[in-house]
């Protein structure tokens, strides 16, 4: 089968975590990834957070599968040279580095239209245009920016980051659907096109519920917040501790063994339509005939006790056995699984969402693989590559150098 993006070329200016995500799933996709990187040094993350010394880090190689690598300092005669020659002949250029960068490289927007019509000139910010636009952003400082943590952490407790990157991988993947348009639009008009994505508005984006809840809170309060009846509302949208984000009301509760394993818990999500039989598995059929009990609207304000009731039965099972339990019942929940069962689950190996490979210094290690799966065009994980692994490569078969010319720019320091 024919990879989706086979054909598309694509030049990474990418580095840390939210253009390499980007960059990694049009890998994944079939298109060819050529990453540049600085002679000598490479990707920052190459070097971060190593688990065995001398070695690229896990960090790299989860970000960085299905690429080719070439060092190359644009900087340099040479490399500038090259540099606009890959401009030319790629169909897409990625790049997340502080406003202005490539501009200062010598290859404003302006110079890459001339040097490519059809290039496809993505971009990672931090922020929009605006005040902040100059400034640089990490992943927790757009999750606070973006309405994220203002947004999470304990009823009455300060606000948190969450463990998921929705500030770097999260925009890197709405990059992904910038260019996808970008490229079909360049389908029908020939004409490449600017994308950008700030990580604030990423952010924001994958908020849209706080935002939502932000308008529903001037005309009342929130009822399946947990505040509601008893607590206060202020003139902003409060944190909710594990309440559920739509109408239907959800939490986290304990599960037999939760005093050794922290993660011993289950989300169970209370849905009107399959409440009666959450009831029933709780032993709890009386709150079915009692009007303080057998309506959403009489539960609301006591959803501490529903929970505290649903919370005694599922402390006497194990969190897979409340999982088996319930799911037949149609009852909504999930239990909290760990990295160590995440990376054990045998259904996970078996969709590719997690995959084993080979690195030739490291040995085997474990990464994910594509979540967007395609019927006709499967994503196959190939490592991630060494510091200038393909250089030579490239440069002769896609810049068109002979090795006089490699030698040249390897003596000035371009690659």
């Amino acid at each position: 089968m024919s990879k989706a993006l086979t054909g598309v070329r694509i030049l990474d200016m990418t580095h840390v975590q939210s253009g390499p995500t980007c960059t990694q799933i049009l890998a994944w996709f079939g298109a060819d990834v050529i990453k540049i990187e600085r002679p000598g040094a490479g990707d920052a993350t190459r070097g971060q957070l190593r688990d065995i010394p001398d070695v690229d880090s896990l960090y790299f190689t989860m970000l960085n599968a299905n690429k080719r690598s070439v060092t190359l300092n644009p900087k340099t005669e040479a490399g500038n040279r090259i540099f606009a020659k890959l401009i030319e002949v790629c169909d897409v250029m990625v790049e997340n580095f502080a406003p202005g960068a490539i501009d200062r490289m010598g290859f404003p927007w302006e110079k890459i239209q001339e040097i490519n019509p059809r290039m496809i000139y993505a971009s990672v910010k931090g922020f929009g245009a605006g005040p902040f636009q100059d400034c640089k952003v990490y992943e927790n400082v757009a999750q606070c920016t973006g309405g994220s943590a203002s947004t999470t952490g304990e009823v009455d407790g300060f606000p948190m980051v969450t463990g998921a990157q929705i500030g770097d991988s999260g925009t890197g993947i709405h990059l992904v659907a910038g260019i996808l348009a970008a490229l079909l639009h360049r389908e029908r008009t020939g004409k490449g096109q600017r994308v950008e994505c700030a990580m604030q508005d990423a952010v924001l984006n994958l908020c849209r519920v706080k935002l939502r809840d932000q308008q529903r809170l001037a005309h009342g309060p929130l009822t399946e917040y947990p505040q509601y009846p008893n607590g206060k509302f202020g003139d902003a949208v409060p944190r909710a501790g594990n309440a559920s984000g739509g109408g239907h009301p959800g939490w986290i509760v304990r599960c037999k063994g939760w005093e050794n394993d922290p993660d011993a818990y289950i989300y169970v999500i209370t849905q009107t339509q399959a409440f009666p039989q959450l009831a029933k598995a709780i032993g709890h059929d009386d709150w079915l005939e009692d009007p303080e009990w057998s309506t959403p609207e009489a539960r609301l304000p006591k959803l501490d006790r529903v929970f505290a009731e649903i919370e005694k039965w599922t402390m006497t099972k194990d969190k897979m056995e409340v999982m088996d339990i319930l799911n037949p019942l149609n009852v909504p929940c999930g239990p909290i699984l760990s990295m160590k069962e995440l990376a054990a689950e045998p259904s996970l190996r078996e969709t590719g969402t997690i995959v084993e490979v080979e690195h030739p210094e490291r040995g085997k290690y474990l990464t994910v693989g594509n979540p967007i799966k395609l019927s006709d065009s499967p994503a196959d994980v190939e490592r991630s590559p060494l510091l200038g692994e393909h250089t030579e490569e490239v440069l002769r078969s896609v810049v068109g150098l002979d090795e006089k010319e490699i030698a040249a720019a390897r003596e000035q320091g371009a690659i």
